[in-house]
């Protein structure tokens, strides 16, 4: 697996909350448990008390979102190396459940966490991820969807770095959004334009006679 992989557990999680629309998708235990996706074993440890914990580790990564989408570069590291502080993580090498075609291990790096609850070892996790990411492809890759009111989390890994949604479904909508302002401004130039027209032949008529 590889580490840049990691940094979905940060996205997942900012994403469980629609702050605009008022939606909040973390209201059980179940829904904590959904989070880890593959990773039913660390799934398992969730509890209850996990659901107010993985919020507040929420609001600290989307912090982390806001500061990078913002252009503020330092901000987002000084966060992100805060969770880095209090959520350690060991790398270990792995050759679980990747094999070559001779059957051989291929040994990758992989995040070892030792929490103390589900909360610590997601947290751990994410931000290990996201700050390989942003080492790796710069700050200005963690960005807030365009599409209002979504302001969902994504990670650019565009070649141009040209993302700025968070779905397909967001630049369409953003799209059609951006089409039919310009249709209406075209209309109302087109309306002032043709009355500014009628005025201008009602002053000349008026002036001949």
């Amino acid at each position: 697996m590889e580490l840049a992989y990691y940094s979905d557990y940060a996205v997942r999680l900012v994403n469980s909350e629609e702050p605009a629309r008022g939606k909040d998708s973390l209201t059980s235990v179940d829904a904590v448990r959904d989070l880890f996706g593959v990773n039913q074993s660390a799934a398992r440890r969730a509890t209850d008390a996990d659901v107010t914990r993985f919020r507040s580790v929420r609001a600290r990564l989307r912090a982390v979102f806001e500061a990078a989408d913002s252009g503020d570069e330092t901000l987002a590291v000084d966060l992100l190396n805060s969770l880095l502080l209090e959520f350690p993580v060991s790398p270990q090498i792995s050759g679980h459940d990747y094999r070559d075609d001779d059957g051989r291990p291929l040994w990758h790096m992989h995040l070892a966490d030792h929490p103390s609850n589900a909360t610590a070892g997601y947290a751990a996790i994410a931000a290990m991820g996201l700050a390989f990411h942003l080492t790796a492809y710069g700050v200005d890759r963690l960005g807030l969807c365009e599409a209002a009111p979504c302001r969902n989390a994504y990670l650019d890994t565009s070649t141009n770095r040209s993302r700025r949604y968070c779905s397909d479904r967001c630049a369409t909508r953003a799209n059609v959004a951006a089409y039919r302002a310009r249709k209406r401004l075209e209309a109302d130039r087109s309306v002032s334009t043709g009355r500014a027209a009628e005025s201008a032949q009602r002053a000349s008529a008026k002036s001949e006679r």
